[in-house]
């Protein structure tokens, strides 16, 4: 070739193709621990996901236990509203009836003749213990 030794040239080759080589274990070295760090943020990432996945598990879990209780609730709380409506309803009635018997009552009284009784006197009972009371204080008070 230009007069060199095919031997130099060939341990040239050699030695430029070693010297890419070397410097592209470099540059994939650098990539590997790149790829290690982010395998171990991955993993990290991963067991955050996991321990997430456990607690939403949980609270679904509370929250059907949660629905559960409060429906069994509202269920007790509107069997006794509507035995309360029912129990409100009955004596609405009882006053219903008892109102149009108080309405017969009157209507009846309103229509009959008023006959006037003769007053009879008799004596007060609640008026002569009195006077008798008075007497036995007047005399007690002489005697003493």
């Amino acid at each position: 070739m230009f007069g060199l030794p095919f031997g130099i040239v060939v341990e040239a080759a050699v030695a430029i193709l070693l010297a890419l080589t070397i410097g592209y274990c470099v540059i994939l070295n650098a990539r590997l621990k790149r790829l290690h760090a982010d395998k171990d943020v991955l993993r990290q990432m991963v067991a955050d996901l996991v321990g997430a996945t456990n607690l939403a598990n949980q609270a679904i879990r509370e929250l059907k236990q949660t629905a559960v209780e409060a429906d069994l609730a509202l269920s007790t709380r509107l069997e006794e509203a509507e035995r309360f409506g029912i129990e409100l309803a009955n004596h609405v009635n009882a006053g219903t009836v008892l109102m149009d018997r108080i309405v017969k009552i009157t209507t009846a009284a309103r229509q009959s003749p008023v006959v006037a009784e003769p007053v009879i006197e008799t004596p007060n009972k609640v008026q002569s213990a009195l006077e008798q009371l008075s007497s036995r204080v007047r005399t007690r008070g002489a005697a003493a």
